[in-house]
């Protein structure tokens, strides 16, 4: 990813999920008043411990990225699409859709991310309206934590994958207990806004594993990020 944008880093993306958290926020709604981010500038953070985290984060995913190697790729919860065009431009023509909820200040994020090989939709990821394969691969990156049946949301990215999926989350309890530690959101003990699941690292695994062969778990603090073989 490159990471998370100005909200995806975790209970910060503008989007059906988000990216990694971090420092105080502002929340988005979509129109229906769902919880979409809370929105966070990680890529532009001056903060060194963010900057830190969110190196270890990109680096990991980049690497997830290469192993998949996609030829077209469907991405969930895009957010303002930083890491959704910055793939695009790595696809070099090959397409990329961009899906996430309806909230206009991600729209306008989208017109500033453009790219022939481009496409941004609003909808949310329950019932995609794609045929079975027709992506190589499927992301999710910091936004199954957000959607209220995360089993069916995975089983419908897997279908309309051909290859690969690649998805992250906050690791819990650490996610929340590093919250606490910081003062925040005390009263939900340590629950970011808007997240609706919580996985340890093997409850992730078994949940994705249902689908395909999970062929890597990495943890770079303090997420869950996997690559999985359809």
């Amino acid at each position: 990813m490159s990471p998370p944008p100005l909200s995806r880093l975790d209970g910060e993306q503008p989007s059906q999920a988000s990216r990694p958290d971090a420092g105080s926020r502002n929340l988005t709604f979509d129109e229906e008043g769902t919880v979409t981010g809370n929105t966070y500038d990680k890529y532009g953070s001056s903060n060194p411990v963010v900057r830190r985290l969110m190196a270890s984060f990109e680096r990991t995913l980049q690497e997830l990225f290469a192993q998949a190697a996609p030829r077209s790729l469907l991405d969930v919860g895009c957010g303002e699409g930083v890491l959704t065009h910055e793939w695009a431009q790595r696809l070099d023509g090959g397409r990329v859709v961009g899906i996430d909820l309806d909230d206009p200040e991600l729209h306008a994020e989208w017109d500033g991310r453009r790219a022939p090989n481009l496409n941004y939709q609003v909808m949310k990821a329950e019932n995609l309206p794609f045929a079975d394969s027709e992506f190589d691969v499927a992301t999710a990156i910091e936004v199954l934590e957000h959607v209220p049946d995360p089993a069916h949301t995975v089983a419908e990215m897997a279908r309309v994958a051909g290859r690969h999926l690649i998805v992250s989350v906050p690791r819990e309890p650490l996610w929340r207990g590093l919250n606490m530690a910081r003062g925040a959101y005390w009263k939900d003990l340590g629950n970011t806004p808007g997240h609706l699941n919580h996985w340890s690292k093997r409850a992730f695994v078994k949940l994705l594993a249902e689908h395909g062969e999970v062929v890597e778990a990495r943890s770079p603090f303090p997420w869950t990020m996997l690559l999985v073989r359809l």
